[in-house]
């Protein structure tokens, strides 16, 4: 985990990221859609392809939302189940349900510890919300506890490039331009967070010794759009 001092840590953390999703809900896809230029529609819809499973697969979205992890997963023709920390975020949801555009249960509930059976998914996916929890090895544990052995899950995360050229360009616009429009139309205190938030990310070969020591194979790492993005993706071991 970070030592960034600014960071909040443990129990403060999970207060501060409640807190915080539950402020940025009302808006969060639009500012979602406009800083990420839609690319984040894509890097989900990855997301969901790399877990190849068949068809009405049970799929556990973590961190949902206001759903687009669970929308994507029922429009490929698995069933989901969203579970998010935030009450804002499930109330800003209930549009999509209210629309027919979403049908998934969406559940209040901590992903480090989800309130169903063990080997009760056949897969798991994440969005962007890695860096939000409190302890990412705890959370990979649970993720071996819930999906079923074969089972697959994808994690989607933020990133930052490789070459010195984007890095510089996605820094500046990370750390500068997100936070201005993220407060001109939102809380700029949470999209000042954000980007400081990329600090709790362990580095790659560590996340996936952790995934591989919780029980999971072909552990695979990408880089998105040039590395402004990333996904983990693993099959629970037999």
């Amino acid at each position: 985990m970070s030592a960034d001092p600014s960071l909040p840590q443990g129990q403060d953390k999970v207060a501060a990221v409640r807190s915080m999703f539950d402020a940025i809900a009302p808006r969060y896809d639009l500012l979602n859609r406009l800083l990420t230029f839609s690319m984040d529609c894509r890097w989900r819809r990855r997301s969901v392809r790399e877990l190849g499973l068949p068809s009405q697969s049970l799929v556990f979205d973590l961190a949902c939302g206001t759903g687009d992890l669970c929308r994507d997963l029922e429009s490929a023709g698995y069933r989901a189940v969203g579970f998010d920390l935030s009450a804002g975020m499930l109330r800003a949801a209930q549009k999509y349900r209210d629309s027919g555009k979403l049908s998934a249960p969406m559940v209040l509930g901590d992903a480090l510890c989800l309130p169903v059976p063990p080997e009760s998914a056949d897969g798991i996916t994440c969005g962007f919300a890695l860096r939000n929890v409190v302890d990412l090895d705890g959370l990979f544990a649970e993720l071996a506890r819930v999906v079923r052995p074969g089972g697959r899950v994808s994690l989607l995360e933020v990133a930052e490039p490789s070459n010195p050229i984007m890095r510089l360009g996605h820094r500046v616009y990370f750390g500068k331009v997100i936070p201005l429009i993220g407060g001109l139309l939102s809380d700029r205190a949470a999209y000042e967070y954000l980007p400081k938030s990329v600090a709790y990310m362990p580095p790659t070969e560590e996340m996936l010794d952790l995934l591989a020591g919780r029980g999971f194979d072909a552990v695979q790492h990408s880089q998105l759009s040039g590395g402004i993005a990333q996904l983990f993706t693993a099959t629970r071991r037999h």
